[in-house]
């Protein structure tokens, strides 16, 4: 059994998933500042590894070298504490990261809708190499596709579509303190 398992759930990591552009990097940031932890994207984390960027990653290196390279960051990640995380829109896909995720870590699935998702697509479509080449029903697919997946694997959900991120942010902040407060009055 993981060290982490026993870990006070005050000081486990927190990391969000859900689809890209659902906005894990944005609610994290503002969590992580309001909880005054260490906020850490992977995405960024294995674009100063490699000195590039994501699409360039995956055109140069490949996508099984970028996934290998997320799970190699996460999996190391977890065995800290007080972090905040966000994992890339596909991160999720893998088993082991998953299952390293829900052990060690408070985990926040970012759910959104198909159609308030869809009005990001423009603004993220660049920078997503998963995203390239595709048609829209085809990013619909993969959508819903990875929805399946995030649905069944997290600890708490919250439903984004088109609320302030401040307001979500602090909900969310709120929700940890309470759950702090009841794990250690156990």
């Amino acid at each position: 059994m993981d060290s982490l398992s026993n870990t006070a759930l005050r000081e486990k990591n927190i990391v969000f998933i859900g689809f890209m552009g659902a906005g894990k990097t944005t609610i994290g940031e503002l969590v992580a500042k309001k909880l005054f932890r260490d906020f850490i994207d992977i995405d960024e984390e294995i674009e100063k590894e490699y000195k590039m960027s994501i699409p360039n990653i995956f055109e140069e290196i490949g996508e099984q070298a970028f996934r290998e390279k997320e799970k190699e960051f996460i999996q190391n990640l977890c065995h800290y504490k007080l972090k905040i995380i966000s994992v890339g829109g596909g991160a999720f896909l893998q088993e082991e990261i998953r299952k390293v995720c829900l052990t060690s870590c408070i985990v926040f699935y970012l759910d959104i809708t198909w159609d308030a998702w869809k009005n990001r697509l423009l603004s993220i479509i660049d920078s997503r190499p998963v995203l390239q080449g595709k048609t829209i029903d085809e990013i619909e697919e993969l959508f819903y596709k990875r929805k399946e997946i995030y649905q069944n694997h997290f600890h708490s959900k919250i439903e984004i579509n088109d609320q302030d991120l401040e307001e979500l942010a602090d909900n969310i902040v709120e929700t940890l303190k309470l759950s702090w407060e009841l794990d250690e009055s156990k």
